[in-house]
């Protein structure tokens, strides 16, 4: 059996009852959420630029090894050279060796440069990691107490927003889904997320613009379901002046 205008009227308003009281549980909370994933966030860029650093640093360690190494590759070719310059047969083949052997000394000085040049970087890097760890256990501390606040606010409404949210979904189930996604899209839509309101003093009990006498009228029948010309909530019914 199809429901009536009035009982999908009903529904409506019952879940928007709900939705409303989960809402201001969520304002309870404030920005707590939102503020706990902000330190999040920070708390892991924090963490991917230490490991970065590291990274870096540990680069620059080993391409001191290597230049080490390098160096002494070329005292050993230089030492190689220097025993053949003892046994060259003319002028020629001396002056080629005495080539190398300063080909190779340049080697090391070049190297030599570089090793200190790392070792600069290397102090510089640890300067870094040193400062970001310093913000990252800041930034663990701060998450560590605004956990602590958030944790206890949802514990104080946990038992009543689980309760609320069967209920919701109860309530939801009554709907037809094409009236659902309405609802849904409206209440997206408004800052106080009141998707469904009645008439009160003759206005709209949401965006409080006046409602006219016979649309009130129409409202009141509920033949039909009737939404705000201004701003789009559904119109429920009409609440009665008590003079």
């Amino acid at each position: 059996m199809e429901s009536t205008v009035a009982s999908k009227l009903e529904a409506l308003a019952k879940l928007q009852s709900i939705d409303s009281q989960l809402d201001e549980i969520k304002r309870v909370r404030g920005d707590l959420p939102e503020e706990v994933q902000d330190l999040e966030d920070e708390i892991e860029g924090y963490e991917v630029r230490v490991r970065k650093f590291d990274d870096e640093v540990a680069g620059l360690n080993e391409s001191i090894a290597q230049r080490k190494q390098a160096i002494k590759d070329s005292e050993s070719l230089i030492r190689k050279y220097e025993e053949q310059q003892q046994n060259v047969r003319n002028n020629r083949e001396y002056d080629a060796i005495t080539k190398e052997i300063e080909l190779q000394k340049l080697e090391i000085q070049i190297s030599e440069k570089k090793i200190k040049e790392a070792h600069y970087q290397i102090d510089q890097k640890k300067t870094e990691i040193e400062g970001t760890k310093h913000r990252l256990d800041e930034r663990r501390k701060d998450l560590e107490n605004k956990q602590k606040e958030l944790e206890q606010i949802v514990a104080e409404s946990q038992e009543e927003e689980r309760k609320l949210e069967d209920d919701r979904e109860k309530a939801a189930g009554n709907i037809e889904p094409r009236l659902l996604s309405a609802y849904s899209r409206i209440r997206k839509n408004v800052r106080n997320g009141l998707a469904v309101v009645s008439v009160k003093r003759d206005a709209c009990g949401g965006c409080f613009n006046t409602v006219p006498p016979q649309r009130q009228a129409d409202i009141a029948a509920q033949k039909k379901i009737i939404v705000c010309e201004h701003c789009g909530r559904i119109l429920a019914g009409v609440e009665l002046r008590v003079f």
